[in-house]
């Protein structure tokens, strides 16, 4: 099973950093000659003036709302009718932007380049979320996020994945996260933004392959719960962190649990732990916890090495690269007057020593940065390998507090506590 998932795990990264280095541009480049300018590929900033305001207040009242339909009123209902009102207005209302999600890149950008400021309320956007999962668990996947709304709406029979594949598949949005920041600080693009798979479908104005992506998610969303939530959402990794530690979560059962077994398959994201019983050998336990902490630090370097020396093919993605690559084995292109990025280097008045120097540099940039997320990388890995091995005793039934997004799905299962519960006792009986 083990070696199954490392194989899975390679084929996918290698489809990601493909995809993040070829697919085809969202806002495609003009054929003819014009005073064409290519869109910034920076995130836009929210509405200027009092309305970006308005857009902040509405988040914290939608998360504030989630959190109480979560943790006092138990509610699946007031849950899904708040983010049919998300899906409304952050959704198609709004576009899709700004988004928490997106904000990651604008953050990132912001500590690395001091010509670049964040927004107050872009800045309040990425915070938000983090700061409501640190206290109450993800109520912003379950109430707040327009993303997770679409595709929560269109679950109709979801299908439990294998355990090895859910593993291999939810260290995607780790490498998505590494990438996303990698590309931000070097100001190669904004790769979340530009593949976001629902925005076109927000927007009412998706380019085909955009729509092929957004609508591959929404049909696999229809046996497999949130999969661009679960297996590609870098935000979810943040949330995920936030939400492990939070000080309240989301409970299955307003009380003692009575092992009833009907929550078992409620979750569709497979984020209800089940009862585990003392393991038999602690000591066996302990053994491989420690070997497993200790190539912790291995992980790291063969995920530094690979990330730093794949820093050639990943900067290829940066366009100051790629036009310096370009002009070197094609230097007639500086005659064709029908090129724009040419064209528009040459106006500039650089020279073609100033071009390859500033590639080099960003090239240099990429090496490094592909230490530290590869490094990152090998972390998070070896932290959930480790994890593996320990064994938490567990009595009840209880959504993992770093996996459950608060949907509240599972609270309409239980029994505990509702008006028929001596009727469904004696069904179960």
């Amino acid at each position: 099973m083990k070696k199954n998932t490392l194989k899975i795990l390679t084929v996918l990264t290698g489809i990601l950093i493909s995809v993040v280095s070829f697919a085809q541009q969202r806002f495609p480049r003009p054929d003819f000659e014009s005073d064409y300018q290519a869109p910034s590929l920076i995130m836009p900033e929210p509405r200027q003036g009092f309305m970006e305001y308005i857009d902040v207040f509405i988040l914290f009242i939608v998360l504030s709302l989630t959190t109480w339909f979560v943790l006092k009123r138990r509610s699946r209902k007031s849950v899904l009718y708040l983010s049919i009102f998300t899906l409304i207005y952050f959704g198609f209302y709004r576009n899709g932007c700004i988004c928490s999600i997106g904000a990651i890149q604008n953050v990132t950008l912001s500590l690395v380049d001091p010509t670049y400021a964040i927004s107050l309320s872009a800045l309040a956007f990425f915070m938000l979320p983090l700061l409501f999962a640190l206290f109450a668990g993800r109520v912003f996947c379950g109430g707040a996020c327009p993303l997770g709304a679409i595709q929560d709406l269109i679950i109709i029979k979801p299908i439990s994945l294998p355990v090895g594949v859910r593993k291999a598949l939810g260290l995607i949005p780790y490498l998505y996260l590494g990438l996303s920041i990698l590309y931000a600080a070097t100001q190669t693009d904004f790769i979340i933004c530009r593949y976001d798979p629902f925005v076109g479908i927000f927007r009412m104005d998706a380019p085909f392959n955009m729509l092929v992506l957004g609508g591959s998610f929404l049909i696999v969303g229809m046996f497999v719960g949130r999969p661009y939530c679960r297996f590609l959402c870098p935000y979810g990794v943040l949330l995920n962190w936030m939400s492990s530690v939070s000080k309240k979560h989301l409970t299955i059962t307003p009380s003692e649990c009575i092992d009833c077994k009907l929550c078992e398959h409620s979750c569709p994201m497979d984020a209800i732990n089940k009862p585990v019983a003392d393991p038999v050998s602690k000591k066996k336990d302990i053994k491989r916890l420690v070997f497993s902490v200790a190539l912790i630090p291995v992980w790291m370097l063969i995920g530094g090495f690979i990330l730093s020396q794949s820093h050639v093919y990943l900067s290829k993605a940066n366009r100051t690269v790629k036009l310096a690559e370009l002009l070197i084995t094609n230097p007639e292109l500086k005659n064709d007057p029908d090129h724009i990025d040419v064209q528009t280097f040459l106006t500039a008045g650089k020279t073609m020593e100033n071009l390859v120097e500033e590639a080099s540099i960003i090239r240099q940039q990429f090496y490094w940065g592909g230490w530290i997320v590869g490094g990152f990388l090998g972390l998070a890995f070896g932290l959930i390998f480790s994890r593996k091995t320990i064994y938490r005793h567990r009595k009840d039934y209880e959504p993992d507090k770093g996996n459950c997004v608060s949907c509240a799905r599972c609270m309409d299962y239980c029994p505990v506590g509702k008006p028929d519960f001596d009727t469904i006792m004696k069904q179960i009986n």
